[in-house]
């Protein structure tokens, strides 16, 4: 949610004109917060009425892949995940171009991230994420994980050079610990579909912080193990945020009410503490990647790879208790 790309009030204002038919630009606001695309708030009228979308311009992501996140977000509206909806043009098309690369304009959720949830939060998270899982079984498209275990390796070379040596000890180690979970037979039979893969606290709206509006931001989702979707939000939304220690209380709410939806399998069950480590290690190195090897943009604030770190010494701690 970074501005990489600049727009300017007359370029918007003509570019939606020309294209859509949603109404007529008064309003745009550069978002900050994120560190991946380009995102402004649209505001808009439209025969007296005021509307707010998102407009968001790709900076990584190739064109090619771009159906999979998009058709994902409007299969799941279809199904009655609250997710932004992809608005297409005067020629039905979602995908568009402006300043030369890939765009979107989605619906705008109400509400406000909730960044000190409490255990009824956590439980309403747990219950959306597996009707998503439900729901995304039904979408006919693939496409991997693009922040998995191949690009973990791959990163991990471009950070190496930077850190330090217990820094480094850690992080090869885990990796090849991750490696073998990757291969193992309990890993094969976990069940997967469609998943978020980036589910934090700032990617959850809660309408009058109290009732969950909806999940957004889907610009890292991939064909994943149903599980690591889990693992993800549950080392950001059931954790102290100085310490990085679970909050049990707040992690019961979130697996309860996911499995009352849909129960984890044994693999899955058995497998948890690993999967939270990968959870854990994910982040840590796309944290690092992002803070030694950073991009120039308007708004954008790196987050603290040591964060993470801690987290995964943590979850190392915990499996081997």
């Amino acid at each position: 949610m970074a501005v990489y790309t600049t727009i300017t009030f007359e370029e918007a204002k003509n570019w939606l004109s020309q294209t859509f038919e949603l109404g007529h630009l008064t309003h745009l606001t550069g978002i900050s917060g994120g560190i991946e695309n380009t995102n402004y708030f649209l505001d808009v009228t439209h025969e007296n009425h005021s509307c707010q979308y998102v407009l968001t311009i790709f900076e990584r992501l190739e064109r090619a892949q771009l159906p999979f996140y998009l058709n994902l977000m409007a299969h799941l509206s279809a199904h009655d995940i609250k997710v932004p909806t992809p608005y297409p043009n005067r020629n039905g098309v979602i995908l568009q171009s402006l300043a030369n690369k890939p765009a979107v304009i989605v619906s705008k959720l109400e509400g406000s991230a909730r960044l000190d949830p409490l255990p009824d939060h956590c439980s309403q998270v747990g219950e959306m994420l597996a009707k998503m899982h439900i729901a995304g079984k039904s979408y006919p498209n693939t496409q991997d994980n693009l922040r998995s275990l191949s690009w973990w390796k791959s990163a991990t070379q471009e950070v190496l050079p930077f850190i330090d040596a217990p820094k480094k000890d850690l992080l090869i180690s885990e990796l090849k610990a991750q490696e073998q979970f990757f291969d193992s037979l309990a890993f094969s039979r976990l069940p997967s579909g469609a998943c978020h893969c980036d589910l934090f606290r700032d990617n959850v709206l809660f309408k009058d912080n109290e009732e969950l509006s909806g999940f957004f931001d889907f610009y890292f989702a991939g064909t994943d193990k149903w599980l690591f979707d889990i693992a993800v939000t549950a080392n950001d939304w059931c954790i102290d945020l100085e310490t990085g220690v679970f909050d049990l209380t707040r992690l019961q709410a979130l697996l309860q009410s996911y499995e009352e939806v849909r129960p984890l399998t044994r693999d899955e069950k058995s497998s948890w503490h690993m999967m939270l480590r990968a959870a854990a290690l994910r982040f840590w190195i796309s944290r690092l990647w992002d803070f030694y090897i950073p991009r120039n943009a308007q708004l954008l604030t790196p987050h603290d790879p040591n964060h993470f770190e801690t987290i995964i010494r943590l979850r190392i701690k915990d499996d081997t208790n």
